[in-house]
């Protein structure tokens, strides 16, 4: 059995990851700053706190793989993204750990934004860091789209940077990759994780609009600066490496159809 931790196993990714790690075999110790009190058989969680420090060579012990999906996008992307990672590549190193899974993302060398220097400096972290590793870079995740576009939803008009190019990808099959690459054997940079389609803002917020019901207008609103450019010219996509095969179209559908039945069975559960 192959024991492998997950940082950020409460995230989107280690949500997806989780289970299919333990259908395939893997003993899962699942980390997060507040785990969760509930066990399962294969999964045992564990307290880590990355700008801490804490928590680190519990989380390691007797572990083969590492899949670090653990980030802070909103938060101190240094402290956790780079620092942490570069102390648990430490503690990594001493626990004699097989394979250091990194999850990243496709265009974080050539957009300036500043996660995603970050991201590139736990990459480079990650390859220097003396344990073998595995780096896998991902399009953006449907969710993430779909909250970015949720924070418009409300408002009477839409103001978008409607050129700005994205490959959104289902994270449940950014996690499939992951798995097949969580061995004891390192696999160094694997080719990008696409979704199927290549689409502006503007035909995502159109779909999106659709899928919700809405009728809001969308207004373009051009975005100055090389990061906006960045994603205008395509650096954030990797359309020769289409792996994912969920629409945003078929991904919105299951969202909300599912929301709609849940939300169906609370309100016939109170009559």
């Amino acid at each position: 059995m192959i024991r492998t931790l997950v940082t950020g196993a409460t995230g989107a990714l280690g949500v997806a990851l989780r289970p299919r790690l333990i259908a395939v075999g893997h003993v899962v110790r699942g980390a997060s700053r507040s785990p969760p009190t509930e066990s399962e058989e294969n999964l045992e969680w564990v307290e880590l706190d990355l700008i801490e420090g804490t928590g680190m060579e519990s989380a390691v012990k007797n572990v083969d793989v590492v899949i670090h999906a653990a980030t802070a996008p909103q938060g101190d992307t240094d402290e956790v993204d780079v620092q942490g990672t570069k102390r648990l590549l430490e503690a990594a190193q001493e626990a004699g750990v097989e394979n250091f899974l990194y999850p990243s993302i496709v265009g974080v060398d050539d957009v300036p934004l500043t996660y995603y220097e970050h991201k590139v400096a736990a990459e480079t972290a990650v390859e220097d860091g003396g344990v073998p590793a595995t780096i896998v870079r991902a399009t953006q995740f449907h969710s993430f789209v779909a909250e970015m576009l949720g924070y418009v939803a409300k408002l009477p008009v839409w103001p978008l940077p409607t050129s700005m190019q994205f490959q959104p990808v289902d994270v449940r099959e950014v996690a499939d990759v992951i798995v097949d690459h969580a061995t004891p054997v390192a696999s160094g940079r694997i080719d990008p994780v696409g979704g199927p389609d290549v689409c502006s803002v503007g035909e995502l917020a159109r779909i999106y609009r659709t899928a919700r019901g809405l009728r809001r207008p969308i207004i373009r609103v051009p975005i100055p600066g090389k990061t906006a450019a960045g994603f205008r010219d395509g650096h954030a996509i990797c359309p020769d490496h289409r792996a994912g095969t969920v629409t945003w179209t078929e991904w919105l559908a299951e969202r909300y159809t599912s929301s709609s039945d849940e939300m169906n069975a609370r309100a016939q559960s109170t009559t």
